[in-house]
This record gives structure tokens, sequence and C-alpha cells, in this order.
């Protein structure tokens, strides 16, 4: 009467997304064992890129830490546009394709794949792939169990970005109460949170951080400075230098940042968020210097988690180069000799080196989150 085992029985002892579709991808091959490889990519609509996120591939992973304009993938597009899943039997299809995803799938030894777009209330939000060594395996009647195991994988996504996108949401909520009382637009919080992704992706292989971490540092850097709205009017918007005092109140944003956190992960009982420490991290250290004089806990070198490290960077360059009411903005290569000068010091050597090889991507997203008249 109980001899049957569940095969999904142990998901709810996996700890992360992407143990969970790695068992999946385990429980796929006992019955298809030429499934070599599920890999999921994720599409931020503000930039129109798509983002290498999670695969099950172990070691075997063609595309690390890759990023791409949709429009620069037409095959990508026209499933948009057809709205339908794609199969590819024979991957000589894309044999003269220059796109760099092709390339570095065929050049992996991949023959075949299977492609699904994934849509949450009607919205596109990524892909799903499922690439295989052998050619014309894909058949009607694999394809009808791969729809079933796909739907999986993309509910397990949506779970947990949805997570994710709660704890956002209840931080963001708080966070425009505060945009009331701190200046700050929104689209700084756009660029510099770019800046903190453009910064580890490129830090990615010396570090070795994966896809999972690169996406949650982008996602938790615009929370960075929650803290402030806790922080006294007369402080928070005084015009002027602020007193040694005034600056001991400013200064206890940081702890206030990560003690609001985790009464809004305790209240929304997310404490089972995987990498959650990245967001306290965050908000806490994103002042620590390298040489120990930041705070609040006088941090130094490698004892400053490098999220923080990270994030310290970008929005540092950001509000350089930003017009406010009391400066100008300053030139990126204004921004980049200061950071250079303080290398080392107060900020990270990595991260300011991570940032300033890529002029171009900075300069393209300058040009995509501009300020406005009326920011």
């Amino acid at each position: 009467m109980f001899d049957h085992q569940d095969l999904f029985a142990s998901f709810d002892d996996l700890g992360s997304l992407k143990q969970k579709l790695v068992r999946l991808h385990q429980i796929l091959q006992a019955e298809m064992p030429f499934i070599a490889r599920l890999a999921i990519a994720l599409y931020d609509p503000k930039t129109e890129q798509l983002a290498t996120y999670l695969h099950s591939s172990g070691a075997d992973n063609p595309l690390p830490h890759y990023q791409a304009s949709l429009e620069q993938a037409p095959s990508l597009q026209e499933i948009l546009r057809q709205g339908k899943p794609r199969v590819v039997n024979n991957m000589i299809t894309f044999a003269n394709g220059e796109h760099e995803h092709t390339l570095r799938i065929e050049q992996a030894g991949y023959a075949a794949s299977y492609t699904r777009p994934m849509y949450y209330h009607g919205l596109f939000f990524g892909f799903q792939f499922f690439n295989s060594f052998e050619t014309d395996v894909f058949t009607e009647s694999c394809l009808h169990k791969l729809d079933i195991y796909g739907q999986i994988v993309t509910l397990m996504v949506i779970n947990d970005l949805s997570v994710i996108g709660m704890l956002n949401a209840a931080v963001k909520t708080t966070q425009d109460i505060a945009h009331f009382r701190d200046p700050e637009t929104g689209n700084h919080l756009d660029r510099m949170s770019r800046y903190a992704r453009l910064i580890a992706s490129a830090l990615a292989d010396k570090y070795q951080l994966d896809d999972m971490f690169i996406n949650r540092v982008f996602m938790f850097s615009p929370l960075h400075d929650i803290g402030k709205i806790a922080i006294p009017d007369n402080v928070l918007l005084k015009a002027g230098p602020l007193s040694e005092d005034e600056f001991d109140v400013m200064k206890l944003h940081t702890v206030k940042g990560r003690e609001m956190i985790d009464d809004l992960i305790n209240n929304f009982e997310l404490n089972d968020i995987k990498d959650i420490c990245i967001l306290r991290n965050i908000a806490e250290f994103h002042h620590e210097k390298v040489n120990g004089s930041g705070y609040p806990s006088g941090l130094k070198g490698t004892d400053i988690p490098l999220e923080a490290r990270i994030v310290a960077v970008a929005d540092v360059f950001d509000a350089l180069t930003s017009k406010r009411t009391y400066k100008d903005a300053w030139s990126n290569e204004a921004a980049f000799t200061l950071l250079r000068q303080l290398a080392g010091e107060q900020f990270d050597q990595d991260c300011v080196d991570a940032l300033i090889q890529d002029e171009a991507e900075i300069k393209e997203i300058q040009f995509k989150f501009q300020e406005d008249f009326y920011s």
C-alpha cells in the first residue's frame, strides 16, 4: 500500500532553487537520459536584456555570467512573436549563426534544444532551455512530457522570484515613503543597481560567483539606504554640512536599515529566502571602508562582505556622476580618477577596476536611465 516513492518528496528538504533544479534534472534524466542541461535566463524589461540565472549542468556551463540584449537574438525574438516554444532537433540549423549565445552552445557540443518562454500573468519574464548532445531526440512524445516538467520549472522560478518580489515590494513601499524625505531619484537606484550587477559580473570568475548571486546583488542593491527613513528630518534634509553629532545620527541609517529588513523578513515570514544575508550585508555594511575607517563596524578589507564592497563603489560612482541641487554632475573620467585614488583605501580595488573597465556599458546605463525634468 505504501510502496510508491514520491519522486518530488525530497524537494521540501532542498534549500535553494538551484538544488531543486538539479534534482528535477536528475528525475528527468531517469526517464530521458539524453537531456544534458536545463537552464534559465531572466528578462529585464527596463533594459530589454536577457541574463543567465540558473543551470543544472554542473561545471559544464557554456554561458557563465552571460547577458545580452533580446534584440540581438532574433531567433529568441521569433519565439515570442510566435508565442510558442521552439524545437531544434539538429543545431546544424544554426550553423551559420553569429550570435554569441548560439556560438557558445555549438562550441559546447550541444546538438539539439527545446526552448520555452516563461510567462507570469501574461507577461514574459524569461526562457528555459533543455539541451541535448544528441540529435533528433525531441519527439512529440518527449515534448509532451517536457512541457509538464517545463511548467514545474516555471512555477519554481515564479515562486522564488515572487518571494523576493514580496520582500522588495514591502521594502519599496517603505522606500517610497522615505523618498518623500530623501531627494534621491528612482533613476539613481536603477543606475546604481545595474552598476552593481556590472561589477559583480566582472568579478564572477575571480570570486567564483554564480549567476544567482549576481542577480541577488542587482535586486537587493536598491535597498541599501532603506534605513534613512529612520533618520530625523533635521539631519536627513539639512542643506549644509552636518555637525559631528548630526553625522553620528546619519550613520545610524546602516544599523536601522538592517533592523528594518529583519523586521520585514520576520513579519512577512520570508526567512527561507536563499541568500537573504546578501540583503542584510548590503544595508548594514555599504559604508564600510577597506582601511577600516568606515561605519558602522569599522570592518577592514575582505572582512567587509563582497556585496557591500560592490554596492559602495556603484553607489558613490552614481552619486558623483549625477546632478544634484548642491552640485553639478562629474564626468565619468573625473569620477574614475577619484575612484582610482581611493581604491585600496576607501574602496575595494577589484570593484573599482571592474567598474572602470567597462565604460561602454556604463554609458549605456546612463543613456537608458537619464534624469528627466521631474527628477
